[in-house]
């Protein structure tokens, strides 16, 4: 629950994204430290100024000061993206006519490419890599496997529970952002391991909900999967990024460079539109540039 703040016109807002738009607390707080910051420049600057009286210079003016302090473009087209966000639901409350973001441009950011395992580091680290012993060491390999093999962010995986799993069905139904269902299929081999890790839970984990618990039977917390992945993923790849959404690139990549369609790995990320899959075909045409050049006798 995001705490109220002091101004009224943000607090209504806010709640229309927890209650009826239903984001994440970690969503709703990015919103709420954007609008505050900028609400207290409204209030700093322009004395006696109501929200209605906002316009695009005063905002141009809040985002100029952000950029001398050295904000990046992305940060930037963040602020921007809440602002417009919260202007939109005040035209739709019928509070404004017009949003001052009109006139707003937002400032181009150079895409980065996804940084994605190699296949055959992803191959080694499954295969030969030594685990920590006992349930700890059995856990995280089993974490970093249904990463792999699904491309879940960290927290679908570390709030899975055992009855989103249909073992039968070898399909695991994943609540994504916005509380999205969406489907997921997993192999055999997996679907097998799965079930015997079920099978071979701790006791102390009985009435726990969670597919993954430590040994504690405990629920996995995020700060202990970041670490024992990055732990993991630098044994086998020398990327600077060793986070769990590095396995979640590694799955789109690896399914875009064996032919797999857009639209099918957009489903199976559970993007809400196609341009943000699109940034994997770029990785695609990479390994075709690769492959010319290795194959093509006037390369």
């Amino acid at each position: 629950m995001i705490s109220q703040t002091r101004y009224t016109p943000l607090n209504a807002f806010l709640a229309y994204l927890q209650f009826e738009k239903r984001y994440s607390v970690h969503t709703l707080t990015a919103y709420s430290n954007d609008l505050i910051q900028f609400f207290d420049f409204i209030e700093t600057q322009y004395e006696g100024i109501t929200f209605y009286q906002i316009s695009g210079t005063m905002v141009r003016s809040w985002l100029a000061g952000l950029k001398e302090a050295d904000m990046t473009g992305k940060s930037l087209n963040r602020k921007i993206s809440s602002l417009k966000s919260f202007f939109k639901y005040q035209i739709q409350q019928g509070q404004l006519t017009k949003s001052p973001m009109d006139t707003v441009i937002s400032p181009k950011v150079n895409k980065r490419l996804p940084a994605f395992v190699a296949e055959n580091d992803m191959e080694q680290l499954l295969t030969n890599l030594a685990f920590a012993e006992g349930w700890k060491g059995y856990t995280e390999k089993m974490v970093i496997q249904l990463f792999y093999a699904t491309g879940m962010r960290l927290s679908e995986l570390i709030n899975c529970k055992e009855s989103q799993l249909d073992l039968s069905k070898r399909i695991i139904k994943v609540l994504g952002k916005g509380n999205k269902e969406r489907i997921l299929p997993i192999s055999p081999a997996l679907a097998e391991e799965l079930k015997k890790y079920l099978n071979e839970k701790p006791s102390i984990a009985a009435g726990n909900p969670h597919l993954f618990v430590t040994e504690k039977g405990k629920a996995l917390q995020p700060r202990a999967v970041y670490s024992f992945v990055k732990f993991y993923l630098s044994q086998v790849t020398t990327l600077q990024k060793k986070s769990p959404h590095i396995l979640r690139h590694s799955f789109a990549t690896h399914l875009m460079n064996n032919g797999a369609d857009l639209n099918a790995v957009k489903e199976l990320l559970g993007h809400a539109s196609l341009a943000a899959t699109q940034v994997y075909t770029h990785n695609t045409i990479e390994k075709l540039k690769e492959v010319f050049a290795k194959a093509h006798p006037k390369a």
